[in-house]
């Protein structure tokens, strides 16, 4: 099994879509806050707020942003913290628990269906494989901030299937995802550089 939470931890591992289910039960009557969310998703907060904010940079216009935004967890992944940490702005952002339902009730269905054939296998260390997950969505989140038409696309895909493998604790999804990583920085590398041959052209009509 990957093994993304501590060895000392031996009990049968909840699948993340269970995780969510519980975690929507337990939630205050109106509001909760994005520290109460990566509170209650312990060890796995990580990947799930990773996966969200890839979903959201597949959105026209949004990757910009998202970019900034998940460069954030990612740096704290390299330094090996526990949880994510944002300013206290972010952390005490309310959401309201009707919204916090419609999202768990969309993307649970989908979870589900993914638990089926991304699961625990092949095992890695805990600390080396946050890190270089972090390292690997800090790089990706850099080139959602290029401004370019679409190029956010195939770095938010990327980092939906990283996030997932990470959470899944899918060793082999997690090597997919890797290379799939190398290959969408090596085309959004290739993207900029013939835009900048291409201005460097028309400047020397």
């Amino acid at each position: 099994m990957l093994s993304i939470r501590p060895a000392t931890q031996d009990e049968p591992r909840e699948p993340t879509s269970a995780v969510l289910d519980r975690l929507l039960k337990g939630a205050p009557d109106e509001d909760v806050t994005l520290a109460w969310l990566i509170a209650g998703l312990r060890e796995r907060s990580f990947g799930i707020v990773m996966l969200i904010l890839g979903l959201v940079a597949l959105i026209p216009g949004a990757s910009g942003v998202v970019g900034v935004l998940l460069m954030i967890p990612a740096v704290q992944m390299m330094l090996a913290r526990k949880a994510p940490a944002f300013p206290g702005f972010l952390a005490r952002r309310r959401i309201s628990k009707r919204k916090l339902a419609r999202l768990v009730a969309r993307i649970n269905p989908i979870l589900r269906r993914i638990e089926r054939v991304v699961r625990p296998r092949w095992a890695t260390p805990f600390e080396a494989t946050k890190m270089a997950v972090g390292l690997v969505v800090l790089l990706l989140a850099a080139t959602l901030l290029a401004p370019i038409p679409f190029s956010n696309v195939i770095p938010g895909l990327v980092i939906v299937l990283l996030s997932f493998a990470y959470i899944e604790e899918d060793g082999i999804a997690l090597c997919i995802a890797l290379a799939a990583a190398l290959a969408s920085l090596a085309i959004v590398a290739a993207t900029v550089w013939a835009a900048l041959r291409g201005i460097d052209f028309l400047d020397r009509l």
